[in-house]
């Protein structure tokens, strides 16, 4: 048996279990390395918030191995394109990423999604390179606004803090109920309170306009699971 068929069982391998082990409800990590490079991962379903071209993406080779990367660059204002894990859904989870805004001249940012009904209805928490913030937010209705981290002002929009370009960094959701604590690098930025979204959802990955942006090494657990 050659190489490349040994690579593609057992890169099937992987993948059913993963999916087994979402259905019993453990703890997820999708690290790509047995996807096929040049395309999108097989355990994904691509969507788009809004108008503009529909997202790119493809498992790279990306040190220190394979990555998933949103290769699209269209500046479309208030494109959200996104990459949905389709084997679990989950109402309170944790959730991780490592992100690497790659390019972008309107914008520059990676995010993490939960909860999502469909294109047009999810949370989504994004680190944004340009900006220097990570923000979060809800999508309800294709329309999309910032929710305030608790104890802050009206004017508050999330929290600033260094999202370097070129360089892997790692964004944390962990939702419970009504209250979703964003963290990133380790480091417990804020806290959201919101009733919005209140059923189990999917959880994915998000870009903005021509943002083009690596994700690695997703981690989910779920504190509770549905049916996918």
């Amino acid at each position: 048996m050659n190489r490349s068929v040994v690579a593609v069982l057992l890169g099937l391998v992987t993948i059913l279990a993963s999916l087994v082990g979402a259905a019993r409800g453990e703890a997820v990590k999708v690290d790509f390395e047995n996807a096929a490079v040049g395309s999108p991962p097989p355990e994904f379903s691509t969507a788009l918030t809004n108008g503009g071209k529909p997202g790119l993406w493809v498992v790279e080779r990306n040190d220190p191995g394979n990555a998933l990367v949103q290769k699209s660059d269209d500046p479309t204002s208030g494109r959200f394109p996104l990459c949905i894990y389709d084997a679990l859904s989950a109402r309170d989870v944790d959730v991780s990423v490592r992100v690497k805004p790659i390019s972008g001249e309107k914008d520059r940012a990676g995010g993490i999604v939960w909860r999502y009904r469909d294109p047009n209805n999810y949370y989504v928490a994004r680190a944004n390179a340009l900006e220097g913030n990570v923000v979060l937010y809800k999508v309800e209705g294709g329309k999309r606004s910032d929710l305030k981290p608790v104890g802050s002002g009206m004017f508050a929009y999330g929290k600033k803090v260094d999202v370097p370009s070129g360089t892997w960094s790692t964004l944390r959701v962990d939702a419970k109920g009504n209250r979703f604590a964003v963290s990133l690098n380790g480091q417990h930025l804020f806290d959201v309170e919101d009733d919005t979204f209140r059923e189990a959802g999917r959880v994915g990955l998000w870009t903005k306009a021509d943002s083009v942006t690596a994700f690695d090494d997703l981690q989910i657990e779920p504190h509770d699971v549905a049916s996918p």
